[in-house]
């Protein structure tokens, strides 16, 4: 990623702070971050995810379609009956080094688990509404409702079996769980996380980043505001990392958590291949 931007200079920025996001965009390029998609990639160690964050990283995903010895995924098998004690502790460092918990990908109860452990607001990088279409990679009304407590985030996917649990979707359709989520608890807790480079299957008019617009004029068209949609656009997202970095400034002093993982947590991990 470093080498990308660099090779770029023009047209990306790294960005780790969300002061620097708003610096690349005030200069006219795209502020790049860089993220842990998997809880895998720290291999159990707090050592690894320290540092993973000395080299940029600003958000890490607990689990991807496999489960971790420490965190079950939305895949059906939940070994773990979701976060282990040392899922907790993974949380809780988390926290205090100014990473962004994301819960897409993860099971139900790692959900419900990981917000109550987490000091900071949450991310869902790309989840859509389970009450729209019912699959586990979705969130459930209770967990949604959860976000405001948690003043954390949830970034709609479109990727269309998500969207409407079939092989098909339209921009429509994608909006719906927009709407839904503004009805239920606000647009406050509400971004846009396509997850185009992960999907084979898109939406009609909004197949890449350049139909982007016709998602908000979708929405415009339903009644949204410039304001709401200024918020789903970046604005909610910045304000959930500023607090993430604001609860990391406060608990900093405190010593790391402990690097080893108990024996009795360590499970077979499962792995089904999904999105």
């Amino acid at each position: 990623m470093k080498r990308m931007i660099d090779m770029y200079p023009h047209d990306f920025q790294t960005a780790s702070t969300a002061d620097e996001i708003e610096s690349a965009f005030n200069n006219g390029k795209i502020a790049s971050l860089i993220g842990v998609e998997g809880g895998h990639m720290i291999d159990s160690s707090l050592a690894a995810l320290r540092m993973l964050h000395e080299l940029g990283a600003r958000y890490m995903t607990l689990t991807h379609s496999c489960d971790t010895p420490w965190a079950d995924a939305a895949n059906g098998e939940y070994p773990n009956g979701g976060l282990t004690d040392f899922g907790i502790k993974v949380v809780g460092e988390m926290n205090r080094l100014g990473i962004m918990v994301d819960l897409a990908h993860v099971s139900t109860a790692t959900m419900r688990q990981a917000m109550q452990a987490s000091a900071a607001p949450i991310i869902f990088s790309h989840s859509s509404v389970r009450s729209i279409c019912d699959h586990e990679r979705n969130v459930p009304d209770d967990v949604l409702q959860m976000l405001v407590q948690n003043d954390g985030i949830i970034m709609i996917n479109f990727y269309n079996n998500y969207v409407t649990c079939k092989d098909t979707a339209t921009v429509n359709d994608v909006a719906d769980h927009y709407d839904y989520v503004k009805n239920l608890i606000g647009t406050r807790y509400l971004g846009v996380g396509a997850d185009y480079d992960g999907v084979p299957r898109t939406p009609v008019d909004l197949e890449d980043t350049s139909k982007y617009p016709n998602l908000f004029a979708e929405l415009i068209n339903r009644g949204w505001t410039d304001d709401e949609l200024m918020d789903v656009a970046g604005r909610n997202l910045l304000r959930v990392m500023r607090k993430v970095e604001q609860v990391a400034m406060g608990i900093q002093n405190q010593p790391p958590q402990e690097d080893w993982i108990p024996e009795q947590d360590v499970q077979n991990v499962t792995c089904r291949s999904t999105f």
